[in-house]
């Protein structure tokens, strides 16, 4: 039994340690458990802006010794693909992530920042003087389900990237990983999952280039590991991580062989010492539903040299499961996280759970449905 009872030492019963409360050395962070709150997107961020607001929720959800993923942050004014996203890009936006940062340190927890460009993911509101997002392709996106189940996201026809420019975009991701370490972040995870720009380079269901970044695997994946690249020989391999769901088809962004391409990208990734790879479930093909999958992410785990950090509709019983048989070394949580800012301590417990409330996920109010969930002290 996880958490159950068992015999000690002179017939004297012991809590049987519950696999995701042990701690882990994650390259030079001490862990303290495994539990970690996965980056969430929750559009309470004013003009790219991040808010005070947003101290206290991190805050909130912070252990001594647990680490946490921020809410996707773009790298550049053509990031965008939501409104009241935060940016990483300007001063202003730097400025803004220290005093949240520091709330997060100031409680002993690990904060790396999640840097993102949604790519075609977007529409031409977003995007400065109104242009067309861009991408590796030029095909356009239907509107798509958003993960509240509640909005339809709708998408601009994108520009089709040169093989020229493609090197700049790389150093957006460059600049914002150093603009990450200069707000204070232990580290950055590159959003190289669902459907959004690094992913649609690497799909072949969107990739449809014929230049060095199209056609084949290594061609696909190249712009992906050229932006790990610049990263880790800016701020160091030891503070990078990387997202990736070569499983998932989120807004079209599906591949004919996800399980080349998710051993492509991490035999590639050991050539970089990356101190995590975080990868989402087959069975999380689409926006938050699970699903049946003959897929594991297990050749992957055997694959991978660094942290193996796994994602994607884990509960408790799961997520002691997937430490107990080595699947991995920590385990993500999203939605449970988000309504139960203390996860870890309920998990210990084997307490029940707040409820999320799928309506409130992105509204823009500062408190409601984001700060205002009960911790287990306040309901006894």
């Amino acid at each position: 039994m996880m958490g159950g009872k068992v015999q000690g030492q002179n017939g004297v019963s012991a809590e049987a340690p519950v696999p995701l409360l042990t701690p882990y050395t994650l390259g030079k962070f001490q862990l303290s458990h495994r539990v970690v709150l996965a980056p969430l997107t929750r559009l309470r961020s004013w003009n790219d802006v991040p808010q005070p607001h947003a101290i206290l929720y991190y805050s909130q959800r912070t252990t001594k010794g647990g680490l946490l993923v921020a809410e996707a942050t773009g790298v550049s004014d053509t990031a965008k693909g939501f409104p009241q996203a935060p940016g990483i890009w300007t001063k202003e936006q730097v400025d803004a992530w220290k005093p949240i940062v520091d709330a997060v340190h100031a409680k002993g927890g690990i904060f790396f920042c999640q840097i993102w460009h949604a790519g075609r993911a977007s529409n031409t509101d977003f995007q400065p003087n109104g242009q067309a997002p861009i991408s590796c392709t030029d095909k356009p996106l239907t509107p798509q389900p958003r993960s509240n189940g509640i909005d339809v996201a709708q998408f601009s026809i994108p520009r089709r990237l040169t093989t020229e420019e493609i090197p700049q975009v790389v150093n957006d991701f460059r600049l914002a990983a150093r603009n990450a370490m200069e707000a204070g972040f232990d580290g950055v995870e590159i959003h190289g999952a669902h459907g959004y720009l690094l992913d649609q380079f690497m799909k072949d269901q969107v990739n449809d280039r014929t230049d060095k970044y199209g056609n084949s695997l290594e061609n696909r994946c190249r712009f992906p590991l050229e932006v790990v690249e610049a990263i880790v020989d800016e701020i160091g391999a030891d503070k990078v991580g990387i997202r990736l769901s070569p499983f998932a088809d989120y807004s079209e962004a599906g591949d004919s062989n996800p399980e080349a391409l998710g051993l492509y990208m991490v035999e590639s990734l050991n050539k970089y010492g990356l101190v995590y790879c975080h990868m989402v479930e087959p069975r999380m093909k689409t926006v938050g539903e699970k699903c049946e999958s003959p897929y594991s992410l297990l050749p992957m785990r055997k694959a991978f040299r660094g942290t193996f950090i796994v994602a994607g509709g884990y509960d408790r019983e799961d997520g002691n499961n997937a430490i107990a048989g080595n699947r991995a070394d920590l385990v993500v949580y999203g939605r449970l996280f988000l309504a139960n800012p203390d996860l870890p301590k309920r998990f210990a417990l084997n307490a029940p759970l707040n409820k999320y409330n799928r309506e409130t996920f992105y509204i823009p109010d500062p408190v409601l449905g984001y700060t205002d969930y009960p911790f287990l002290e306040d309901i006894e």
